[in-house]
């Protein structure tokens, strides 16, 4: 099956795509992106300033329909940064321009060649290039639409950025290989989102949020049938607001860009507030510790989080080259760390560099005393962190935004509801946390 099997069919489909630039018809995409795709014959590989119109879905179909891999560049991104994408990649930088004559559709190029790739944030150096196959990319989008009956007849609404896997393969490929509507409304405002008549609606958990604290716009989107959030955890008061604004739980999901999108509660499922389900189909996962030793799914014990299965990344970009995934006999090491219940449901505790806060002799994840501190009334974001300390090892310490509150009564409020060895030991009261494009809070940072 062709990786853009939908849009590939004969049938003509109205409004496939409308973005701020207006509506384009499943013929006038294709026509459009097989004429750029002619004069992408011969590319080893291209990039392109991933903005969020119409000229950048054209160019990543023209791209795949020429078998040429493609690299989105954020658009806010500096000089160094695109100049390191750019030469890292090898890539050289396209433009969209409105076509002429609609070309032959190319022929359908083997499906264990490099569709996209994908830098990373660069947390730890410089962005690195992940390299996806077609065929990863197909397995991933036919996994979730079994799990989340994704067919021809959703209409799709997000408007996530598009060099992400969140925004571009779920958000863009999914509705083009799949065949549902995709409506991409620029800026994911809660305006925005009330206005688009969709069945599903993507978020990140800044989005989904934003969308809490606006009634009117989140009641609106009772109409469609599911609400997906990824790309970091849900706080547990956006889920129980959302279920209560719209009449249904969100479906959360997990992934990150080495690996696509591995686990997902199931839209004929059960949601349970921060937990992200159970793996899509074809995926395996497993829980080990500092030693590589295989962890139990108890639903208590927090171990690092390893997945398996045809949605990984073939390798890194380097210098014109693909270096090979760094797999333990076929299991990919997310960097997460991470509980699994005897029924298989997965709670995602955090990065295993950030989020894993080992203090007097305890292992504490982050999200739960985050999770425990969005609970107080005053509290409208926190972030948790573990600092260095003589006696403990590591200080449990929050960052807050908040009303006007004391400290030493949050303490006191998170002691109330959590194991005592779990309450933050100091509190910053700060205007706003520090977030990138995806709505993930910047940790090192908050260091």
């Amino acid at each position: 099956m062709p990786l853009l099997d939908a849009l590939l069919q004969s049938e003509d489909v109205p409004a496939v795509l409308t973005t701020a630039e207006g509506t384009l018809s499943r013929h006038e995409l294709l026509g459009w992106s097989a004429a750029v795709a002619a004069g992408l014959s011969g590319a080893p590989i291209v990039a392109v300033r991933a903005t969020p119109t119409t000229e950048t879905v054209v160019a990543v179909t023209a791209a795949l329909l020429a078998g040429v891999p493609i690299v989105p560049i954020p658009p806010d991104a500096g000089d160094i940064e695109r100049d390191h994408i750019l030469r890292d990649s090898g890539a050289s930088l396209m433009t969209v321009t409105r076509p002429g004559r609609a070309g032959d559709i190319p022929a359908e190029v083997s499906a264990d060649k490099a569709a996209l790739v994908l830098y990373t944030s660069g947390t730890t150096g410089p962005p690195k290039g992940v390299v996806i196959s077609r065929a990863a990319i197909a397995a991933d989008l036919d996994a979730l639409a079994d799990a989340w009956q994704w067919t021809p007849d959703d209409h799709l609404v997000h408007g996530l950025p598009l060099y992400h896997v969140h925004g571009l393969v779920l958000g863009v490929l999914g509705p083009l290989r799949l065949g549902s509507r995709l409506t991409h409304t620029g800026r994911p405002t809660p305006d925005a989102y009330a206005g688009s008549a969709g069945t599903m609606y993507f978020g990140v958990p800044t989005v989904w949020s934003r969308v809490a604290a606006a009634p009117a716009s989140a009641r609106a989107l009772a109409r469609a049938r599911l609400l997906v959030s990824g790309s970091a955890p849900l706080p547990s008061p956006v889920f129980d607001d959302l279920r209560q604004l719209t009449g249904q739980a969100p479906v959360e999901r997990y992934g990150m860009t080495e690996t696509l999108i591995t686990v997902s509660a199931r839209a004929d499922g059960e949601r349970r507030a921060g937990h992200v389900g159970l793996p899509v189909a074809g995926v395996g996962t497993r829980l080990v510790d500092e030693a590589g030793a295989v962890l139990p799914a108890d639903g208590t014990t927090i171990g690092h989080l390893q997945v398996n299965g045809p949605t990984l990344l073939s390798g890194y970009l380097r210098g014109g080259a693909v270096d090979p995934a760094p797999l333990a006999d076929g299991w990919y090491p997310t960097g997460d760390v991470a509980t699994i219940g005897p029924d298989g449901w997965h709670r995602i505790v955090g990065r295993a560099s950030t989020d894993l806060i080992k203090t007097g002799g305890y292992r504490v994840g982050a999200g739960e005393v985050e999770d425990a501190l969005l609970l107080h009334p005053a509290v409208r974001e926190a972030a948790v962190i573990g600092v260095p300390h003589a006696d403990l090892g590591e200080q449990i310490t929050a960052f807050v935004v908040a009303d006007p509150v004391a400290p030493a009564d949050l303490i006191a409020f998170v002691a109330a509801r959590l194991a005592a060895h779990k309450r933050p030991r100091r509190i910053h009261l700060v205007d706003s946390l520090p977030r990138n494009a995806m709505g993930k809070v910047q940790k090192a940072r908050l260091r």
